[in-house]
């Protein structure tokens, strides 16, 4: 399971710095996008649909913060709401996971 938040943590890395590499005219940034995006598949090690489905909603929730954060995007009840949910959706892929 440690990998598993390891490569959820870097995809919100990748979408981070592929966000700063502007459209990839950056190099720094864009290297960084292209081998955090690589390990962050390589560390996928739970049957598909659970590993897969706990991956993006790590992804998802992490942009989210980030992105209120670092990048100063509107924080509204909706927006939150919804990653309560995709939460939620992990906490119950994981409960019910049978590996």
């Amino acid at each position: 399971m440690g990998s598993l938040w390891g490569a959820g943590v870097l995809e919100v890395v990748w979408a981070y710095t592929m966000k700063q590499s502007q459209g990839f005219t950056r190099l720094v940034p864009s290297v960084v996008t292209g081998v955090t995006m690589v390990a962050s598949f390589g560390l996928l090690s739970l049957p598909l649909g659970t590993a897969y489905t706990i991956w993006t909603g790590i992804g998802a929730v992490g942009a989210f913060v980030v992105g209120i954060t670092v990048l100063g995007e509107q924080v509204n009840a909706p927006r939150v709401l919804a990653a309560v949910l995709i939460v939620s959706g992990l906490v119950l892929m994981k409960l019910s996971a049978t590996e």
